[in-house]
């Protein structure tokens, strides 16, 4: 399974990926809203890809964003019914998220059961909360304390997406 938009490639994981995907994952200022704090070991990065690439086989559903078959991010769906994004910070601002997410989105309401799309962000995180706002989520509720990253909390707001009545 793949997905193509303008300008990217949206594909399943491959081991090539790994520099790239290190390259992301350590980043504190692309993991400055994740769920866990930057990788600081390589084997991290090992242990995500290799995961990805056994989901992959039986759930294609959470897609490799790339340009010129070299990764810059994923998007798509992490669990049950959430979707999630990460992108490198060389590549903020541009649109890339939105293309991906427009294009990833329609494929999981065909490969997915669920009655609405879930995702959280950190409500700091202005450019996430806004994307998915443009992608049409609407938020349902907030938390506070919900991740604690090297003693740090952070708190959450939550989106959700209905199915459109037309791919039901």
């Amino acid at each position: 399974m793949m997905l193509k938009t303008d300008r990217l490639i949206l594909r399943g994981p491959k081991p090539h990926d790994l520099d790239a995907m290190f390259a992301v994952y350590s980043d504190p200022l692309a993991m400055r809203y994740w769920s866990c704090a930057p990788y600081e070991d390589r084997q991290q990065a090992v242990d995500l890809l290799d995961r990805r690439m056994a989901h992959w086989t039986t759930s294609p559903i959470n897609f490799q964003i790339t340009i010129d078959d070299r990764y810059i991010g994923n998007a798509g769906n992490f669990r049950d019914n959430e979707i999630g994004f990460m992108l490198h910070p060389d590549y903020w601002r541009q649109g890339i998220l939105t293309e991906a997410m427009t294009a990833i989105i329609p494929y999981l309401w065909r490969a997915m059961g669920h009655d609405h799309l879930m995702a959280d962000a950190d409500p700091n995180n202005a450019a996430s909360c806004g994307l998915l706002r443009k992608l049409g989520f609407h938020e349902t509720h907030r938390a506070k304390n919900t991740f604690c990253i090297n003693g740090v909390w952070s708190d959450s707001v939550y989106f959700a997406l209905p199915r459109p009545a037309a791919s039901r």
